[in-house]
């Protein structure tokens, strides 16, 4: 949580400060220069605390992940899946499961901590991804508008066997004015990318813009079959 409070009281609060609802660009790009991927890039020991970062929370995401039925033998592709500690962790309570971490080449890893059934694979997920039989985006679609959001979904399905399961680790923002973690969360995602948070049929729509079937669409966990 540390890297989180130095995520949030740094580069995040600064950019949300820019928040101005007549810009056509992200408050991040404008206030730092370039987008926030490249500015990561560009900055190693803010990469190494954003990855660190990342693996919180995901006790709670395995658990969910390993409640779902399996078939036992899946090949498991996490795309954008970081240092790989998600998949490691469910591969530990699968004992049948082999994976693939897919992220950008200066992802900060140990590959030596991903075991024999797992391995790092780099590229650009929007450029191709590796074929696998289950892909995991695991609060991934939540940083890119609709379109970049459809042009990941796109390229998965390009690499996907007919059938492949997709689980999306992401909120689901519930209707109504009521307060809502995933809405304060939305703003972030505005601030940053002019990503964005979705509601059901938001969702819905996604999916089926990109070939997805929907089967089960819940807060914190969205299931889709590939056409």
């Amino acid at each position: 949580w540390n890297d989180f409070a130095h995520l949030f009281g740094g580069v995040w609060h600064r950019a949300a400060g820019e928040l101005d609802a007549t810009a056509r660009e992200a408050p991040f790009s404008r206030t730092f220069g370039t987008e926030f991927w490249t500015w990561l890039a560009g900055h190693p020991d803010e990469r190494a605390a954003f990855d660190r970062a990342m693996v919180n929370g995901n006790e709670r995401r395995v658990e969910r992940l390993d409640a779902l039925d399996w078939r036992g033998d899946e090949t498991v592709v996490d795309v954008g899946g970081g240092n790989g500690s998600l998949l490691v962790e469910l591969l530990r309570r699968r004992r049948g499961l082999s994976g693939i971490v897919f992220d950008l080449p200066e992802t900060t890893r140990d590959e030596a901590s991903l075991g024999e059934r797992c391995t790092f694979v780099a590229g650009n997920f929007f450029e191709s991804v590796p074929r696998g039989d289950v892909y995991i985006l695991s609060t991934i679609l939540h940083d890119w508008d609709d379109e970049r959001a459809a042009a990941i979904l796109r390229t998965i399905h390009a690499g996907a066997p007919t059938g492949a399961r997709l689980l999306i680790i992401d909120a689901v923002i519930p209707t109504g004015n009521e307060p809502h973690g995933a809405k304060w969360l939305d703003l972030l995602m505005l601030a940053l990318f002019r990503g964005r948070e979705r509601d059901a049929g938001q969702w819905r729509a996604l999916l089926a813009s990109t070939a997805f079937d929907p089967v089960q669409i819940d807060d914190g966990l969205i299931e889709a079959r590939c056409r």
